[in-house]
């Protein structure tokens, strides 16, 4: 695997704007599809401070789950013994992935690590995990965190699956039973679920099946990753003309349109993969354009659902570099989605701060995703 960086440009979306017709590459010159860099130790340091700061912060906190009786109400930290912290359960889970995930490959003489492997050896023991499962197994448990949450705790054992370090071998053992509990709980569900979430929030299920198809393909759980395939194909493959000018929506921090296209590349060939992007995004440039997808606009980065919209900006990012890596070589498309991806990139990458709550404790993890290349296989 590749890893890439891109750089902390702290500019307005305005300037960006402005400057991306003069810094789109023309269709036939050389796309660059990646920054071939390691991860900047300043940002590295930046962003695992902001999750090491959150992973063990209780309040506020946003506990949300269905109750079957009073007993069952309690502190964060006595409800979920190991993702307590960070505003909200699926929050806490991805920042713990996001300190294994800079363990692995960030700078490995970081002044930081060895609190972040304190804070992981704190949280993630076979104890806390039971108290994890107690919560998973309530009557009550119904949907929750199906799928968004599932899916990122999947994302962190693949990647303490893909770290060869001993801490990383005793994190995964203790999480297993939960790894294992949520894949028994998706294989059970998916068969179930008639048609696709295709919302920008966190039901999506293509976001959820892209990081349960990557874990799957990293355990080597076949008939998982078959199951996956057969729904995304189920839900997608007819898909035609997404409409990409009703996004972003108000709230939104994924991509309807592009995280359905990041999904559906995992499954098909360049060729096949081109013709179907034919039909379901047929407005993307030829051009090496690269004012055809204008980024996401925060207006109050305090409030927690407006500040979605800066998250959307990474993980469009993402989806954009993906969609050009997965096309054919000479694909004449190549040029705008990569010089879209940079803009949304930038911005992405720019607004993650400690200044607001709101996004300090999410936001790192995305820009992680993306500058880390973490949805990429050769």
């Amino acid at each position: 695997m590749k890893y890439i960086v891109l750089p902390a440009l702290l500019l307005s979306a305005s300037i960006l704007v402005a400057c991306s017709q003069a810094d789109a590459p023309s269709p036939t010159s050389t796309v660059a599809l990646s920054y071939p860099t390691d991860i900047q130790p300043e940002l590295a340091t930046r962003f695992s401070r902001l999750a090491m700061d959150c992973v063990g912060k209780e309040f506020p906190n946003k506990i949300s789950r269905t109750t079957d009786t009073a007993e069952e109400i309690g502190t964060p930290k006595e409800l979920f013994p190991v993702f307590y912290g960070c505003f909200d359960w699926h929050s806490a889970v991805h920042g713990h992935w996001l300190l294994v995930r800079l363990l692995h490959v960030g700078p490995q003489d970081a002044a930081w690590r060895d609190e972040a492997i304190a804070k992981l050896d704190a949280n993630i023991t076979p104890e806390n995990v039971a108290g994890e499962l107690d919560n998973f197994r309530r009557a009550a448990r119904g949907s929750w965190e199906r799928p968004y949450g599932w899916a990122w705790v999947l994302q962190l054992t693949a990647e303490l699956r893909q770290y060869d370090d001993p801490k990383a071998k005793q994190w995964l053992a203790a999480l297993e039973p939960l790894e294992a509990d949520i894949v028994s709980a998706t294989k059970a569900w998916l068969p179930k679920l008639a048609y696709p979430i295709r919302l920008g929030t966190h039901n999506q299920s293509a976001f959820a099946l892209g990081l349960m198809h990557d874990w799957a393909v990293t355990a080597g759980d076949t008939e998982f990753s078959n199951l996956i395939e057969s729904r995304a194909r189920g839900f997608h493959i007819d898909d035609k003309n997404c409409p990409l000018a009703y996004e972003p929506s108000g709230e939104d921090f994924l991509s309807p349109c592009f995280m359905e296209a990041d999904l559906m590349r995992r499954f098909m060939g360049p060729e096949d993969f081109a013709n179907w992007l034919d039909a379901f995004l047929p407005s993307i440039p030829t051009d090496g354009s690269a004012d055809w997808l204008a980024p996401a606009i925060v207006k109050d980065a305090s409030d927690g659902k407006l500040v979605h919209l800066d998250g959307v900006n990474s993980s469009r990012a993402w989806n954009l570099y993906n969609v050009a890596r997965a096309l054919p070589e000479d694909d004449a498309r190549k040029a705008s989605l990569v010089a879209a991806a940079k803009i949304h990139a930038d911005l992405g990458v720019a607004a993650v701060s400690a200044e607001h709550y709101s996004g300090s404790h999410w936001l790192a993890s995305f820009s992680t995703y993306l500058m880390t290349d973490t949805g990429w296989t050769e």
